[in-house]
Formats: C-alpha cells, structure tokens, sequence
C-alpha cells in the first residue's frame, strides 16, 4: 500500500514523459544548465550570458520539448527581469547622470524616436494599420540593458558613456510602456480625456511615492533598525517587489517599478558592502539565469518555414532595430566626442530586445493587434539581439576597461594594505564598512588584515585569545558576505600599541581604520594611551572614526582642511580616499577651508576624480568653525577633518582639540584622518618637537 501511494505520488509513469513537469527535475535541468552551458559559450568566445538563451531554444517547447514554458519558470523569469532593471538602478552613477543628464536625455529621445519611426514606417510598408505599425514602432524603440551585469564586471559600470547609455534607458522604456498603454486603450475604445488624465495622474502618484516614500522609509529603516544581513535583504526584497507592484496599479510595468525603486535606494546601498553583494549573488546565479532560459523557450524556428511573409518582417525589423539603435550611438558619440568603443559599449547595451518588448509584443497579439507571425518575428528579433549586444559589451567594454586602466591615477600604484583593529565587537560593523568603502580597485586581490591584540603576559592568554579569535571570526563572516578576502591575526603583547605597530611593519600596512569612543583618558592626551602612541610612532595614513549612524544613511560629507595642511606629503592620497568615500556613498561634499585660499583647494578637487558635488568655502579661523560651522551639522553629516602629527607639516594646537569637540557638537559620526608621512619626517624624537612658527606666531585662533 505505501509503496504504491509512493508511485502516485511520484508519478512513476510519468516522470519521465517530455515535456518533464516534476518540478525537482525540471530545476536540476535547468541548473545544470546554468552550471555548464557559460562554459561552452566560453570556449566559443561567446557571452555567458547567452548560454541559457540558447539552452531554452533547444530544450523548450519549440525545440526538444524537454521543458515547457511553465508559470514557475515565467515566475523565475520575471524575477529576473526585475532584478536585471533593479540592479541597473542601485549601480547608476547619479552624480555621473546629474552631470550628463542632458547627454542621457538627448540619447534618449534619439534612441526611442529613431527606432520609432523606422519600425513604423516599416509596417506601414508591410500592410499593418496605423495603431499596430506605431506599437511595433514602439517595441524597437525599447530595450532591455542586458549587457549591463557584463559592463559591471568590467569595473565600467560608472563610465560617462554606460552612464549615458542607463539614464536614455529610462526615458527609451518609459516612452514605450506609455505608447502601449495609449495603443492598447485606443484598441479597446478607451482613449479618451478621462484616460489621459488617469494615466498622468497615476503616474505622477507613483512616481512621487517612490522618490519620497523610499528614502524616508529607508533612511529609518537603517538607522533604528537592528538587523542581521539577512533582514536588510528581506527590507529591499520588499521594497522591489512592492515598487513593482505599485506600477501595475498605476497601469504601468513592472520593470519600471523596479528601476525606480533601484535609484531610490541607491545611496543607501554601496557597491563594496555585503548587502550589495548579496543581491548580486542572488540575481546572477538563479534569477537572471531563468529569465535568459525563459525567453530562449518563446523561440520557435518552424513558423519561418514557408512563410514569405515571416521571413521579411523579421529581417526587416531586425536590420531596423540595428541600424536605428547603431544611428542614435553614432550621433550620441559624434555630439559629445565619445571614442569608437565608448559608442559601440552603447550599441551593445541598447541593442537587446526583452523586458518592454516581450510585454507590449504579448499585450499586442492579446489585444487583436499583432498576428502570430509578428510575435514570431519579435522573439527571433529579441534572440538575435540579446546574443548580439551582450557580446558588442563583451568585446568593446573590455578595451574600454583596459584604457580607463592605463589612465594614470591619483593614489599610489601600490596596493593598498589596510589594517583594522578589533577591540569592540559592536563597532566591528561600521569599521568594516568603512574599510570596504576605502578599498581601492588596484587592491581588490589583496585581503583585508583583522588584528585582535590581547594585552596580558604570553602565559595565562589562552583564554582572552579564544575571545579574540571568536571576535574575529564574526569579522571574518562579515567580510564574506561582501565577497572581500580577509586575512586575520591575534596577537598577545603587553603594550597593545606596540602590538598594531609590529602588525603594521610585518604586513605592509599602507592604511590604519581604528575607531575611538569619543573619550579621553586624560587631558593631554588627543584620544586615548593606545591610539595617541599608534599614530606616534608610525608613518602610515591612519583614520580614527567615531560613526554614530550608518555610512549608507551619509548625505553629505563635511571636510575640514586646516591651513597649509596642503603641503603635507600624504594630501593628495587623503584627498582621494575622501573623494572616494563620498562617490561609493552618494554623499556630497561640503568644504570648510581654514584660513586658506578657496580657489587653490577647488582646483586641487577638480584634479582628483571621482568628482562628487562639492562645495569649498573660506572659514576665517578655528573659533568661527566651532561658533558658526559645527552647530549646523546634520544628523546624517559625516565629518571629515584631515589632521597632521605633532611636529609635522601642517600641525596646529587646534588638531588636537577638534577630536574633542566634535564628540561633543556632534555626537553622530566623525573621522580624523592622518596622512601618510615620509620615512623621514619633522618630528624628532617622535612628536617631541613644535614647530617654530606655532611658538612663535600667533596663529593658535
């Protein structure tokens, strides 16, 4: 009886017949395609990303009819759309789109228009009506930025060209949901006034709550919430899927949703943090992979079979599509002089036909307006370009990484080695994040060191080090989770600033993260006994952080530069690690200049790229800092003062009181960041010295 209820419940008979439909089957079929067809597109030299696209061709309904196109594999797929267009948002560079918003506008307008009016005068020419010529003109118009996982790995993601190519995506997707939404109206008797105004009034509703309601609830969300990784993935899982939902109810798709939501929350999440990393691991090996197998399965060749009719649309739209897409790039490159690969990374990325052109192709023939041999034509068309743009990407932005790699760069061509002291397990966190967001592109190879020094003679420390191990083993997770190596190290020393300095000599530190309380232990001391004898007797670029909120929740940056703090060795590299920061955060930068010459240091910020907003204003000494300046700090400021050891270029008695005041003026989040010094500088007998124009000048305001 068991064994027969087992058979039934299996489906014995039946679990093998074509097309398979045991779900446990079907998702070991399709993940071992996942696993093995990027191989071969490998060895063919051919894009990874089109491996499933031709496995769905294959196997799916209109090949070997291994698998159907079932809901659970449309489900999948459509998961994976959302997050191809939600990560496209989260990774745009929106101080780049600011600053070449009107090349995205133009591109926009040029690669939805053109397409347009080639695919409409081209239906027109094959007999269709008025309405089903415009929304097969439409459809062209329209792309999908599959390419855009391969321009991410590439490190061009932020490029001016990718830049321009993303934001003409939201005017290209939008312009043609919105024609498809006023097509299939008209189709339906439906377009009148009433329509109009419900159509704009959704839109603009929508809108609004996703630009205001996002941030607001994001901000709250990381700053008084306590979550483990987990539960800020399930909060953006949320927001996502909310965001989509909320656009069918404005009559929209979901895909724009999805984008939207993905610039709402794109300062809130960086590129280098586990969270980010989490939602790239979960998009690119289940979810991408299904909607790339998805469409592969609408392909099906035998309609081409003796229909004339067929052929010459789909080689019509086609070559169409391509040169009204290649049009709009060339004359986006020849208006803003971008290079021949600049242009063609924008034809590959707006090339492959998916998202709104599978949508409005299947709301089309749903509606009366599209025949079965132009959905047809459409999905051979979709094929077509998704194996051509993802490899016009692959091709081109490859020679665009290696240019923008062979630009000479600001920070030193040594890999940066940075080195992060564990005492509190409760700051581990933020420490972390801000040693992810420092870490340079040249030193992504190179681990992160996790130092626990535990202070007590070398017998009878068993038992501390097994704390100090366990504490770093959290860090170690943590540091997983973003995808960045970690290398850690317990050391047992009776002097513990004696022990971060023997770490610092024995691997190469090139940068010190420490973060402070906020007291001193005494009057004379600038932070504490450790921290006050790490930065005496060491060279390196330290940053001593206080960060009272989350780094993701920074909207502006407050620099402070002290005078002459310019002619100190290691400006430059600070300058650029500051710069740095406020780009991977989204943060502006507000510029406090002492006593100091404005227009010097702005031309000292437009040297240094990245190049975020940035203002830099004359403050006329120490004391207007603290009366006028400090008090009008903001919640989500984080303060930036470069400082200078004692005795060196740049020192001023102030340096070692601003630590001080600012835990108590403004008690969120702060750093006091030391540049690097020569080998051998000014000091002395190390900080023993003051300058002669301290003692002598009165320049102690």
């Amino acid at each position: 009886m068991l064994i027969t209820y087992k058979k039934e419940m299996i489906g014995e008979d039946s679990m093998f017949e074509l097309p398979i439909k045991e779900p446990v089957l079907v998702f070991t079929i399709a993940m071992i395609i996942f696993f093995i067809f990027p191989y071969f597109m490998k060895l063919l030299r051919i894009p990874g990303l089109i491996g499933p696209i031709l496995a769905g061709v294959i196997i799916g309904p209109n090949g070997l009819a291994v698998l159907e196109r079932s809901s659970t594999i449309e489900l999948l797929g459509t998961v994976g759309l959302l997050f191809i267009m939600f990560i496209a948002g989260l990774e745009m560079d929106l101080d780049g789109f600011k600053k070449y918003r009107n090349r995205s506008i133009v591109f926009g307008l040029m690669s939805f228009w053109i397409p347009l009016a080639v695919g409409t005068a081209i239906s027109l020419l094959l007999g269709y009506s008025v309405a089903a010529a415009i929304l097969i003109g439409s459809i062209l118009g329209s792309h999908t930025l599959l390419g855009y996982p391969i321009a991410s790995r590439l490190g061009i993601g932020k490029s001016k060209a990718i830049t321009t190519a993303v934001g003409g995506s939201i005017l290209t997707d939008t312009f043609a949901l919105l024609v498809l939404a006023v097509i299939t109206g008209a189709a339906a008797g439906e377009l009148d006034i009433y329509f109009g105004v419900k159509l704009t009034f959704s839109l603009i509703v929508f809108v609004a709550i996703i630009f205001l309601g996002t941030p607001f609830l994001s901000r709250w969300f990381f700053r008084n919430v306590a979550t483990e990784g987990t539960g800020e993935f399930i909060y953006v899982m949320v927001m996502l899927f909310t965001a989509g939902s909320l656009a069918l109810i404005a009559g929209l798709q979901p895909i724009i949703g999805a984008f939207l939501v993905g610039l709402a929350l794109n300062r809130f999440i960086f590129d280098q943090g586990p969270l980010m990393n989490r939602i790239r691991f979960t998009a690119n090996s289940i979810f991408i992979p299904f909607f790339l197998l998805s469409v592969g399965m609408l392909m099906d060749l035998s309609v081409l079979v003796g229909n004339a009719k067929a052929w010459v649309l789909t080689i019509a739209i086609v070559l169409g599509l391509l040169l009204s897409k290649y049009i709009a790039a060339a004359l986006t490159s020849k208006f803003y002089q971008y290079t021949k690969d600049e242009k063609m990374v924008i034809f590959g990325l707006t090339t492959p036909q998916a998202a709104a052109t599978l949508a409005a192709t299947l709301v089309g023939f749903n509606v009366g307006l599209l025949d079965q041999a132009t959905v047809n034509g459409v999905i051979i068309m979709i094929l077509i370009t998704c194996i051509v743009g993802p490899y016009l990407v692959e091709k081109y932005g490859r020679k665009l990484a290696l240019e923008e790699e062979m630009m000479p760069v600001q920070k030193g061509d040594a890999p940066e080695r940075i080195l992060i002291p564990i005492a509190n397990p409760n700051t581990m966190e933020s420490l972390m994040d801000l040693a992810f967001v420092i870490r340079q592109s040249n030193s992504v190879e190179h681990p992160l060191y996790a130092l626990s020094v535990v202070q007590r003679d070398m017998w009878g420390a068993d038992g501390d080090v097994a704390k100090a191990e366990k504490m770093l083993g959290q860090a170690v997770s943590y540091s997983s989770g973003a995808d960045v190596p970690i290398r850690v190290t317990t050391r047992v020393d009776r002097n513990i600033a004696i022990g971060i300095n023997r770490a610092i000599a024995e691997e190469r530190i090139t940068t010190l993260v420490a973060g402070w309380n906020g007291e001193r232990t005494a009057p004379q001391k600038i932070f504490g006994g450790v921290i006050d004898q790490v930065l005496d007797q060491t060279n390196v670029s330290v940053l001593i952080s206080k960060l009272g909120h989350p780094l993701n929740t920074t909207k502006r940056i407050v620099l402070i530069l002290p005078k002459g703090i310019d002619h100190k060795p290691g400006y430059w590299d600070a300058l650029a690690t500051i710069k740095l920061i406020a780009s991977n955060l989204g943060a502006t930068i507000q510029c406090y200049v002492i006593k100091g010459f404005p227009d010097v240091y702005k031309a000292h910020m437009r040297e240094i790229k990245p190049n975020p907003p940035t203002v830099v204003e004359w403050v006329e000494g120490w004391t207007a800092l603290y009366e006028n300046k400090l008090p009008t700090l903001q919640p989500d400021d984080l303060v930036v003062v470069i400082s200078a050891r004692r005795g060196t270029t740049g020192w001023h008695p102030q340096l070692e009181k601003i630590p001080g005041k600012l835990a108590k003026i403004n008690p969120e989040s702060f750093i006091i960041f030391y540049p690097r010094e020569e080998k051998e500088d000014l000091r002395g007998t190390r900080g023993t010295e003051i300058p002669k124009e301290v003692l002598l000048g009165r320049d102690y305001d």
